[in-house]
């Protein structure tokens, strides 16, 4: 009977016991997630923000920043003792011994609020406020809490106190966008830390507290009255005496705050672009954009190009470049005092000859940053300035003709395509020298066809003009009609190649360093031979004597040598420059915005004033 009893009583547990095992593995399984979550939580990235990136010109003198928020990181080692000391006096005193969390903090801070009846009550560890900065929100309630707590002691098993107190120091907030102790030295004092003093250290310390109330730049009485808070909470810690406290009380402290550098917009915006074909160059992202036609791969590249530039920005560079920061601020201040008032506009490039470098470069008149960069955003027909590169050049390469060959310079056709030379004129026989000195379309013409089209592309092709496209493969190419066009950054670089024949895409960045000082990019600077010495010999000539006698007279140099070709285009929309003396080569443009005729100042020569400011 017993047995039957204890049977049944068996049978009846049953249930029970199944939902008992059903919801400890509900418990277990929900526990695991947690626990995989946490982990998860912990290994995002240190810092999400993006810390400054530094440009600096030939120099070694920065010229523009680049940050929405200033920070600068630290290593412990870095990061004196005393302002150590200050965190955790104020903060967390027991750092050392606890794992994550302080109980007996957290019950103290429960019966406080429990008895005020809000969350006000704090409570917390500098880990504690470490994962709060990096994985949760501000809100305070017990929910949110409890997670800080596990988030907490898995920080400490995963990091050492010393790693998780460096990271705190770097990541508080200390007000006007400047995270990090070592930044807000520098923004407040514009000194480094190690350079400040203990009163200067403490005063930044008692900022992060409470960023609004302690924002030295708003209420510095607050911030000085904490600041004397906590160096007597140094010397009752024993950290320091109680004279010392007094006398870096008394301390006068003088803010000297950092302004954002923005100087050369010009330049600095153009830098930025071309860290951006620097980067795709080096990491595959232009090839693959040269190997696909389809326009949805394409954009998808673009965008994972973008992600790829975040993160370098975040992480932080410094960029050297070859900014000469005299001649730029000259060229931007003679060339804009020649354009004057009204819609008239300009671009312009200088690239020194020796190095293949960008040191000048001119976006526009009233340029400002990020604005409408016309020097490699400017994309216009280049007209006769672009006959030396697809007529001259290629002809003198690929057949044994001198300057003082003949062409004919009467009307010519291909096909339907029938130029007329400027003012209708109709030429016999005439030296090359005196086609190209006088820009003769007809003769021009002549010359490209017995080059042909795709042996004048086999050369333009090597140089780095972004808006030809198949449909320049024409005979309009021959007089500078092109699809699109081009720009004076193309221009001037492709025009480098009449130095001595070698080329090289011209560059403004010679390298790209990482925070710590390794270089992560720069330019190939080897060289590639794309005209012989016999016909950089006849282009120089030729370039020369169109100063000498033709289009180009207005044009001068104190140089040893100067050579210069002209452009304009139909209707007068475009004038163009592009040449070179013994130490720089330029390419200039004129026009405006919305294109219009521009006869009317044919007359006054502007575009060559303005060659010769860039040339100077």
């Amino acid at each position: 009977m017993k047995k039957a009893f204890g049977v049944i009583i068996i049978i009846l547990c049953l249930p029970f016991l199944w939902w008992i095992s059903t919801n400890i593995r509900t418990e277990l399984g929900t526990a695991k997630a947690h626990e995989e979550q946490i982990e998860n939580a912990i290994h995002l990235p240190a810092v999400q923000a993006q810390l400054p990136v530094i440009l600096i010109d030939r120099n070694g003198q920065t010229f523009s920043e680049e940050y929405v928020e200033w920070r600068q990181p630290l290593t412990i080692q870095e990061i004196p003792q005393i302002a150590q000391e200050i965190f955790i006096v104020s903060e967390d005193v027991d750092f050392y011994e606890h794992i994550g969390f302080d109980l007996s903090a957290i019950i103290r801070a429960i019966v406080v609020n429990s008895n005020a009846k809000s969350t006000s009550q704090g409570g917390s560890t500098i880990t504690q406020q470490l994962v709060r900065m990096r994985y949760l929100s501000e809100e305070k309630t017990y929910e949110r809490k409890l997670t800080e707590l596990f988030y907490a002691y898995e920080l400490e098993k995963e990091f050492d106190k010393e790693t998780i107190l460096t990271m705190y120091l770097n990541e508080s907030y200390f007000s006007n966008q400047v995270y990090g102790i070592g930044a807000a030295a520098t923004y407040y004092f514009q000194k480094p830390l190690q350079e400040l003093s203990v009163a200067e250290i403490a005063f930044i310390s008692a900022i992060p507290n409470n960023p609004s109330l302690y924002n030295p730049l708003k209420n510095f009485h607050h911030t000085k009255e904490r600041q004397e808070r906590l160096l007597d909470n140094l010397a009752a810690s024993g950290a320091i005496t109680l004279s010392d406290a007094t006398a870096y009380k008394a301390e006068t402290i003088t803010l000297n705050v950092k302004h954002k550098i923005q100087s050369y917009p010009m330049y600095s915006t153009y830098v930025l672009q071309e860290l951006r074909w620097l980067v795709a160059e080096k990491e595959g992202y232009a090839d693959r954009l040269t190997n696909t036609q389809s326009e949805e791969e394409k954009k998808q590249i673009q965008v994972q190009l973008d992600n790829r530039l975040k993160t370098l920005f975040q992480n932080g560079l410094t960029i050297h470049t070859a900014l000469d920061p005299h001649k730029q601020a000259l060229d931007e201040e003679r060339m804009t005092a020649i354009l004057g008032t009204g819609q008239l506009q300009a671009a312009g490039t200088v690239i020194d000859n020796a190095s293949r470098e960008v040191v000048s470069i001119y976006a526009g008149k009233n340029y400002a940053k990020y604005d409408y960069h016309r020097a490699y955003q400017g994309v216009r027909q280049p007209g006769s300035a672009f006959k030396p590169l697809a007529v001259y050049a290629p002809f003198f390469e690929t057949t044994t003709h001198t300057p003082d060959s003949t062409v004919n310079g009467g009307r010519y056709c291909v096909g339907s395509f029938c130029p007329q030379n400027y003012g209708g004129y109709l030429y016999g026989d005439v030296p090359i020298r005196t086609a190209f000195r006088h820009s003769y379309n007809t003769s021009a013409l002549r010359l490209y066809n017995t080059v042909g089209v795709e042996n004048s592309f086999s050369y333009l092709d090597r140089f780095h003009f972004r808006s030809i496209v198949a449909e320049d493969h024409n005979y309009a190419t021959s007089l500078g009609g092109l699809t699109y066009g081009v720009t004076a950054l193309e221009l001037a670089d492709a025009y480098t190649s009449f130095i001595d024949g070698s080329y090289v895409l011209a560059h403004s960045i010679r390298k790209v360093t990482a925070n710590d000082g390794t270089e992560l990019y720069s330019w190939n600077t080897e060289r590639d031979q794309i005209w012989s010495p016999k016909t950089v010999k006849y282009m120089r000539a030729l370039l020369a004597d169109v100063v000498a006698n033709g289009t180009g007279q207005g044009v001068y140099s104190t140089s040893d040598y100067i050579g210069a070709k002209t452009g304009t285009t139909n209707d007068y929309r475009d004038y163009w420059l592009a040449g070179l003396n013994s130490k720089y080569t330029a390419a200039v443009w004129l026009g405006y915005d919305k294109p219009q005729s521009m006869e009317k100042l044919e007359a006054y020569k502007i575009h060559h004033q303005l060659f010769n400011v860039l040339l100077d």
